[in-house]
């Protein structure tokens, strides 16, 4: 990983159905073994089911369960005298959408029987709704920064 050089970020297109870039990183991110066409149908199958069991739009509600699993702050560790600190960071929002959908697809696939379109539906309502395993997620990782808010002064 380089130090200094960010290597510049590329442009995503965004999905063919809902013209949508964050939908385009969703499949990018479910897609395992280059199966991107597999990882397009299961999103799809999940957006309908959004659709039919919220009775809403599925993009709002994608977009609602992704606000309620970003998170604001994580920690990192910061080695200083010999001893390594576990340091709370603001996390800037490209990052705080990634991890978002990150937990988000692993809580999906931790869940137990059913196709992943239907276990990828349950969990982006369980967000949506404030509760599931990726919310739990975010609230552990703010309880952690939040417990370790006396090393904030080692931030670099």
């Amino acid at each position: 990983m380089p130090r200094r050089y960010r290597p510049k970020r590329r442009p995503v297109a965004p999905d063919i159905r809902y013209n949508s870039v964050m939908i385009s990183l969703f499949i990018n991110r479910m897609m395992q073994r280059g199966k991107k066409s597999l990882a397009r149908r299961i999103m799809y199958t999940a957006m309908d089911l959004i659709g039919e069991r919220a009775k809403r739009d599925p993009m709002e509600v994608l977009e609602t369960a992704l606000r309620n699993t970003t998170p604001t702050v994580e920690v990192k560790p910061k080695r200083v005298g010999g001893s390594t600190y576990q340091v709370p960071m603001d996390v800037d929002k490209e990052r705080g959408e990634s991890l978002a959908m990150r937990w988000i697809l692993s809580a999906a696939r931790a869940r137990s029987g059913r196709s992943m379109a239907e276990k990828l539906a349950a969990e982006v309502l369980d967000a949506f709704n404030n509760t599931g395993a990726a919310v739990k997620k975010k609230d552990e990782t703010h309880r952690m920064a939040e417990a370790n808010r006396a090393f904030a002064h080692y931030r670099w």
